[in-house]
């Protein structure tokens, strides 16, 4: 049996996709098992040993080449591609994704069952057309990895089990061992990582208030590092500058599986609504999660003992990455809540 996984982005959607993953290779153990994924997030299921092959779309770099000018480059670049995607007929194609881009793909796809949600699914776009089996919409209320496993119940694939087991090896956690050792971070003592940046402005938390979690954090005896991507590196620097005390900072270091391998050491992570924060949580850390114009029922850390913390203000969550009041659901979230909560996950947490 051949099967094909369409999840294509973003980080964090592409690790709450991997305990169906999970599900469909103990359903089928010797079946055929393949995930088509965008270039940013393929790091997190390359070497998955659930899986047989990733297929990976360059989707961005496609219309980078575009906008430069460079046609034949991203025309070839998309030929190329498709000629990996059709190589196999597929017995079962599952779109876990639900949006256009990845309509387009599964459209393209050979695949004698292709599955999704239909119709009335929340942000579809319109993604059903391309599905010649819709399952019936479920509730976007529950979480994101139930959700994935709804669509697979609706076939008849049960999951009692939740399981990522993230793509980590020893590599990844002797390098981050040794990167963490070169800036003089004592692991004998709490460690607790920040991971401050996002790309909706709207779930942004001040940097002025990530300096002064960062000084508190320090002052009382635990060893503080940043992490982020390349993106993140001015913003963190920023926030490192105005410290009184000495923080690590990895931005812009790690990879994806680095990255995860960083979290396997820390005892708490204190992040924003993005995709570390699933990370985190999908290698079984802690997590001090800031929520805003999002919904932590839907999309926070999956599992328990995380801590959530949040403003209960009649236009939260508006899932918008725009805001016209001052970003006040971020702003209610006070320097002392933050503190307290990660004080509280390291009391009832022992390396």
């Amino acid at each position: 049996m051949n099967i094909i996984i369409v999840k294509t982005s973003a980080i964090g959607d592409v690790i709450h996709t991997l305990p169906a993953l999970n599900a469909l290779r103990r359903k089928y153990p010797e079946a055929r098992i393949d995930w088509l994924v965008e270039e940013a997030a393929a790091d997190l299921v390359i070497g998955h040993a659930a899986l047989d092959t990733v297929i990976v779309s360059r989707r961005k770099a496609w219309v980078r080449d575009l906008k430069r000018g460079r046609v034949l480059a991203a025309f070839w670049g998309f030929v190329d591609f498709v000629k990996k995607l059709r190589a196999i007929e597929y017995d079962l194609l599952l779109d876990f994704q639900g949006l256009l881009k990845s309509g387009i793909f599964v459209g393209l796809a050979r695949a004698k069952r292709k599955v999704g949600f239909g119709k009335g699914m929340e942000h579809a776009e319109g993604s059903y057309i391309f599905l010649n089996e819709p399952i019936p919409p479920v509730n976007m209320n529950h979480h994101a990895v139930i959700r994935e496993l709804l669509l697979l119940k609706a076939i008849g694939i049960e999951s009692e089990d939740i399981i990522f087991d993230l793509p980590v090896g020893d590599q990844q956690r002797k390098k981050i061992r040794q990167l963490l050792e070169s800036e003089g971070v004592d692991l004998s003592k709490p460690l607790v990582a920040i991971n401050p940046m996002t790309t909706w402005k709207t779930k942004h938390w001040s940097n002025e208030r990530f300096t002064q979690v960062a000084d508190l954090l320090l002052n009382m005896g635990m060893m503080v590092v940043f992490s982020g991507g390349l993106q993140d590196v001015q913003g963190i620097e920023e926030i490192s500058a105005a410290m009184t005390g000495k923080a690590v900072s990895l931005a812009g270091k790690t990879t994806l599986k680095e990255l995860a391998a960083l979290y396997e050491q820390v005892d708490v992570l204190i992040t924003t609504d993005t995709g570390p924060m699933h990370l985190a949580a999908a290698v079984g850390t802690l997590v001090v999660a800031l929520f805003g114009p999002t919904a932590p029922w839907r999309t926070g850390p999956f599992g328990s003992g995380h801590k959530i913390l949040r403003a209960e203000i009649a236009c939260s969550p508006c899932l918008k990455k725009n805001c016209d009041r001052d970003h006040e659901c971020m702003e209610q979230i006070t320097v002392d809540q933050v503190v307290q909560a990660t004080q509280s996950v390291l009391a009832g947490f022992a390396k």
